[in-house]
């Protein structure tokens, strides 16, 4: 029995040890290998800024709620949820599972099947909030600044994100939101806790032109990664 445990004991120790070497890779080597697009994108002198917003598991994208934002992604107000209401600065998209995602808003709310869920495999949802200023100048706020044509793309990317129904809208999620600011929608791809919410993140900007870590799992090796492997 004792050897039994003592095996358990090394067994995990070296799946942990695997894991932040994997990650440690993951946050050295870029994707793209190669920066290929960010010649092509930086043409333009007009830059949008976005932010990345995180916290200590999980990262948003927040755009700013200018008038071709809003109209991408006016099948969110269509769905109840008006993006042009008087006061928002900004339109936060994050992407996550379902079950963790929809029945987990604050840590109080944590359960366990949920988080099994999100630990081996869950359906996917896109969670959209409508929101005032943010400071950026919290160490949880990260501002990028794109090009038109990365902007672009990045809308694209999200908006492609969203799971359609048989007529080709979006699939709102009922009596999921948190509060009147938020609504979630059914989203593409399965959701597990090793290609989860940030490597979504991690995806997103690259389709916009930037370099991110082959594999980033954690807020914090997405930012190393975007530090290491972007100029300022």
């Amino acid at each position: 029995m004792i050897k039994l445990v003592r095996r358990a004991i090394v067994g995990l120790c070296l799946v942990a040890i695997l894991l932040v070497l994997l990650m440690g890779l993951g946050t050295l080597v870029p994707r793209p290998l190669f920066d290929s697009t960010q010649a092509e994108a930086s043409g333009s002198d007009k830059k949008r800024t976005i932010l990345v917003l995180s916290n200590p598991i999980h990262t948003d994208i927040a755009l700013p709620a200018d008038p071709d934002v809003l109209e991408t992604f006016s099948f969110v107000s269509d769905a109840g949820l008006p993006l042009d209401y008087q006061g928002v600065f900004w339109v936060v998209f994050g992407w996550g599972g379902r079950s963790f995602y929809v029945e987990t808003p604050t840590w109080g709310h944590l359960r366990p099947g949920p988080v099994i869920d999100a630990l081996t495999w869950d359906r996917s949802v896109m969670h959209v909030r409508r929101t005032g200023p943010i400071a950026v100048e919290l160490e949880s706020v990260r501002e990028l600044h794109l090009s038109e044509i990365e902007f672009e793309r990045l809308l694209d990317h999200i908006r492609l994100s969203f799971e359609l129904d048989k007529d080709g809208g979006p699939i709102p999620i009922p009596n999921a939101a948190y509060d009147a600011h938020d609504f979630f929608f059914s989203a593409k791809g399965g959701f597990n806790a090793l290609l989860g919410c940030n490597t979504w993140t991690a995806r997103a900007l690259r389709s916009a032109g930037l370099q991110t870590g082959t594999w980033t799992p954690l807020p914090m090796t997405l930012n190393w990664s975007l530090d290491l492997h972007n100029h300022p």
